[in-house]
């Protein structure tokens, strides 16, 4: 076992071990999707699609609530219920804590599945939301590794995932079709942005976004992005964490 997990990148918190990552839904909305099958496709995405690729595993859990000791992708309806209830940036434990927002990913025609799919691999790849690369023109990409192509899905046992990019999407020295950018292979270079996607990118002293298209930056623009990864660059220091209390677990 310790000669396996010696191939494995380590992340940020956790070092030298697995992540037990607790999967728990506070929705009022119906998913769109079985919650134990949505959690069992996302398993086999982390292990079959995901580690081969990044090298970071983990155990994915069905709770009602925060385990102590243990990551947490949280099913709410919308970021301001979330706070209300007392789910901030943070597990209790002050470990990461990624949010799905049931009825903010439904009002924009999106599938929870491809959300919590998103959110996941960015996760695992930068727990801590504190690592980027550097680009031209002294501009550096948040490493993220779903946003640039976020609009891109493909099914897993019938059930919708994210499409996400590939180590080679980060590293400016690549050529042009030289390497796979990301799953789907809709990517022809590093720091190549689909239509559909877009990236936080740290540019002139400050944290900001570019679009893959004028259509995305205008669908941006309406959504509800409280509560996302993205809006914690650069203020990470500020994260609080959540409640451990009758209303944010059981």
């Amino acid at each position: 076992m310790t000669t396996a997990r010696s191939r494995f990148i380590a992340a940020a918190f956790d070092h030298g071990q697995v992540p037990t990552i607790a999967c728990f839904n506070k929705a009022s909305t119906a998913l769109g999707v079985d919650f134990d099958r949505l959690i069992a496709a996302l398993q086999k995405f982390v292990d079959q699609y995901f580690v081969p690729v990044w090298g970071t595993p983990a155990r994915l859990v069905k709770t009602t609530g925060f385990r102590k000791g243990a990551w947490a992708l949280a099913f709410l309806d919308r970021a301001d219920v979330a706070n209300a209830l007392g789910y901030h940036d943070l597990t209790p434990d002050g470990l990461p804590l990624s949010k799905v927002f049931v009825q903010t990913t439904l009002e924009v025609k999106q599938k929870v599945s491809v959300t919590a799919c998103h959110e996941l691999a960015e996760m695992l790849v930068d727990p801590a939301i504190n690592l980027a690369a550097a680009g031209a023109g002294n501009v550096f990409y948040a490493y993220e590794t779903a946003d640039a192509v976020e609009e891109v899905e493909f099914a897993i046992d019938g059930i919708a995932m994210s499409d996400f990019v590939y180590p080679a999407w980060f590293e400016a020295f690549r050529k042009p079709g030289s390497a796979q950018f990301d799953y789907a292979k809709k990517v022809r270079r590093p720091f190549q942005i689909l239509a559909g996607g877009y990236m936080s990118v740290f540019k002139n002293g400050k944290w900001t976004q570019i679009f893959g298209s004028p259509a995305k930056a205008r669908r941006f623009r309406r959504e509800d992005r409280r509560g996302h990864r993205s809006t914690y660059r650069g203020r990470i220091q500020r994260m609080r964490r959540s409640d451990l209390s009758p209303k944010a677990t059981t």
